[in-house]
């Protein structure tokens, strides 16, 4: 089990005793039930704490703006800009990432203050910004789409909400206080950098301009257009931190400015801003889509917006604290990939030409690496339409880079992690029947990707040798079995298209595992060009990124990634028997990680298994196809009961753009796309006495689970719409045509049940 910060625990008893009431007994009169709404189910302060990298503010569902509040420290865990620890905010920015591990964006900074500050004193740590304030989280609150603080320093409440492309702020200062707002477009944290900022006042109340700067994303081009619901009465300009007098426009690297405002007629000061990548114009006709100045009204729709999202999926549990985990999670896997186009269709690529979305949305911020193994199919559940929007973004960056793209940025094309996960992506939408891109155009993307002779990801060594060797490529074992989970992706797809010489091509490509399994340790193992092991060998030892054979972990996480051929992995282990031996030796090993270089990223260690990080999210569910089902309806109620909860270190590693929060929605149903794209799920252990999940108008799929419990874990018997169902699998179609799964759960396994399921 994770360790917990004791502040958060304190948190956690503090509100359990708020919430346990008080005062005289009330007449226990019958009322009439409203309907709940299920934001109140879901608190984005969990996965701030710890590293699980989250954001608290405000955002609507794929949201081109992420307008959330900045404590302006450095480092891993301050990628989205807030940790839970921190006391200290520098401003609100409209840009942010949700729980990565590299720290980008955080762009547009605004701080309502109620003095003059020098903006020209030179910023060399947080100490120096002379806006900051302090805050304390009992004067804070965060619900979807809604942030609120305290600003102590300033005496001055700042709220946030959010439209599509809009965000909007609402600062109350003290009666008769001075008015006023800094805006600082030099500021920057951990990868980021400006390269060309610029100011300019318009008019009494409207500010615009942009911000160009390099990190993770090298080239990212912001351009924004800001309203006040107050004339600006003065101001103050600085250009790389001098100030500039009797001018309506700055620029420079770094460019800020603070604006007066009357503080005689309210007490309140309202702000709103749209971006774009294209230009100021477009962020002007990006404004449109909310007229005027009603913060209130802003609030109230997105919330209305948050609650349709989250209803996709009803649960039903007589667990308060378990739904707070569901939704909160069903949240997290709702905030990207983000809207990137603007409303009229244009956006910027990494070459800085424009292009336009003909007939869908243009979205960024894809983390393939982690979001092909559940977020994006849950996405397929609840949004096919998102899910055409998404591949026809991909196939605009294959235009332009020639490869499908691996982690996209803003537009920018990182390369961040191994493998190209595109493909799965793309193959499951294709096998699973979602409309709306070229499946054609598709298929030669994913194709011309995987057949590229490019060294510095790995596929010409891949080509020439069958998998890629140690000596000339550092995490090529882990890339070798990506590789060929992507190559049986092309193969189906090829398959499908009648491509016969493809589809054998890809599918004997696809047993490049079967190259690097050593049966002598039971691991994946590096092996270099000559087939040579890779010596001295400890599954233990991890070090990241440079010199290792494993991505952000060790043998024992990484040698089971074989999500197409499980059988085959099987038989390489001598049988069931000696498979699930040391598949449970996974769970049960000491935790000890070796190495003094060791990945940060491994975290939520159950033995060597770590939940933290992706690699390890199917592993669970392999105990199905060795004929002990039971297994993984154990296993995966551990995950769950130990890895996730309601405190702000509820997340156990980088929440990784909604896959770490993917896997806990599917896994509480009591289902898992182990392989996305086969078209199947794997059945572990309903959390829920229910689950309905929206399909579609009219069609719903319930999963119900009869007796279920914190200690009736396992599955007894189980029924598809009335009849017997003896098998570890649900299918896609299956789902999606409607129906009902039903469990009957008990204390003890059931070892009857399932054990056949794959055979």
């Amino acid at each position: 089990m994770k360790k917990k910060c004791t502040s958060y625990a304190l948190l956690g008893m503090l509100c359990v005793l708020a919430s346990c009431g008080g005062g005289e007994k009330k007449e226990n009169k019958p009322q009439k039930k409203e309907p709940q709404a299920l934001t109140r189910y879901a608190d984005p302060f969990i996965g701030t704490g710890d590293h699980g990298h989250t954001y608290p503010g405000a955002t609507v569902p794929f949201g081109m703006i992420q307008l959330s509040p900045d404590n302006g420290t450095n480092g891993w865990d301050w990628c989205s800009g807030y940790h839970y620890t921190d006391s200290i905010a520098v401003g609100f920015s409209h840009l942010h990432l949700s729980g990565t591990g590299i720290g980008d964006l955080a762009d547009l900074l605004f701080m309502p203050v109620n003095k003059e500050v020098d903006l020209s004193v030179p910023v060399e740590s947080r100490d120096d910004y002379p806006y900051k304030s302090k805050y304390s989280h009992t004067n804070e609150t965060a619900t979807p789409g809604y942030y609120q603080v305290y600003l102590e320093d300033h005496d001055i409440n700042a709220e946030l909400t959010a439209s599509r492309r809009t965000g909007f702020h609402r600062y109350t200062y003290k009666e008769n206080d001075p008015q006023a707002v800094v805006i600082d477009l030099g500021f920057a944290i951990n990868w980021d950098k400006p390269t060309d900022t610029k100011i300019t006042v318009e008019d009494e109340t409207t500010i615009s301009g942009y911000r160009h700067s390099t990190g993770w994303a090298k080239n990212q081009k912001v351009f924004y257009v800001a309203k006040f619901s107050k004339p600006i009465q003065s101001k103050n300009l600085y250009a790389d931190a001098r100030i500039q007098e009797g001018i309506e426009e700055v620029s420079g690297t770094r460019t800020s400015a603070q604006l007066f405002f009357d503080e005689k007629n309210s007490d309140t000061l309202e702000v709103k801003l749209s971006l774009s990548s294209v230009s100021v114009d477009n962020a002007r006709e990006n404004m449109k889509e909310r007229e005027g100045f009603n913060f209130d009204k802003v609030q109230e729709d997105a919330a209305g917006i948050w609650n349709g999202a989250l209803g996709k999926i009803q649960v039903e549990t007589p667990v308060d604290s378990l739904k707070t985990i569901f939704y909160t999670a069903l949240y997290h896997t709702r905030l990207a990939p983000v809207t990137f186009s603007d409303a009229n269709g244009q956006f910027r690529l990494q070459n800085d030409s424009i292009v336009t979305a003909a007939n869908y949305t243009a979205h960024s911020t894809m983390s393939l690496w982690d979001t092909f193994r559940a977020e994006q199919p849950l996405m397929t559940l609840l949004d096919p339409e998102r899910v055409s929007d998404i591949i026809n973004s991909m196939l605009v960056y294959y235009e332009e880079n020639k490869t499908l793209p691996v982690w996209t940025l803003y537009g920018n094309e990182t390369y961040t992690m191994t493998g190209n996960h595109a493909i799965p992506v793309i193959t499951e939408a294709i096998l699973k029947g979602i409309k709306g891109f070229d499946v054609n155009k598709a298929y030669d993307a994913m194709k011309a990707t995987m057949m590229k002779d490019d060294e510095s990801r790995g596929v010409k060594f891949y080509k020439e040798h069958g998998y890629v060797p140690y000596n000339l490529l550092d995490e090529s074992v882990t890339i070798t079995l990506e590789f060929a989970y992507d190559d049986w992706c092309i193969a189906q797809v090829a398959k499908t298209l009648g491509k016969e010489d493809d589809y054998d091509y890809f599918s004997d490509r696809s047993g490049a595992f079967k190259h690097l399994y050593d049966p002598k340790t039971g691991f994946m193992r590096g092996k270099s060009d000559k087939g040579q092991w890779h010596e001295p060998f400890d599954p233990k030892l991890s070090i990241h990124r440079k010199g290792t054979d494993y991505t952000e972990g060790n043998a024992w996480q990484h040698s089971w990634f074989v999500l197409h051929d499980v059988d085959g992995l099987i038989a390489l282990h001598g049988g069931e028997t000696p498979f699930t031996a040391m598949l449970e030796q996974l769970f049960t090993e000491s935790s000890e990680i070796k190495g003094g270089d060791a990945s940060p990223d491994i975290s939520g260690l159950i033995g060597q298994y770590a939940h933290g990080n992706e690699p390890s999210h199917h592993i669970a569910y392999m105990f199905n196809y060795a004929g002990q089902p039971w297994r993984t309806q154990y296993w995966v109620r551990e995950i769950m009961k130990t890895q996730y909860d309601t405190t702000p270190a509820g997340l156990s590693g980088n929440e990784d753009c909604g896959q770490m929060s993917a896997w806990y929605v599917f896994s509480a149903m009591g289902i898992y796309p182990y392989n996305p794209s086969s078209g199947t799920y794997q059945i572990g252990s309903p959390l829920f006495e229910k689950s309905v999940i929206k399909i579609a108008d009219g069609v719903a799929f319930t999963i119900k689970a009869e007796n279920v419990s914190d200690k009736n874990i396992y599955i007894q018997s189980a029924t598809l719409n009335g009849a017997a169902l003896n098998r570890t699998y649900i299918t896609h179609e299956e789902m999606t045509n409607g129906g009902e799964l039903k469990f009957v759960m008990g204390p003890e396994p059931n070892k009857n049940w399932g054990v056949d399921a794959e055979k």
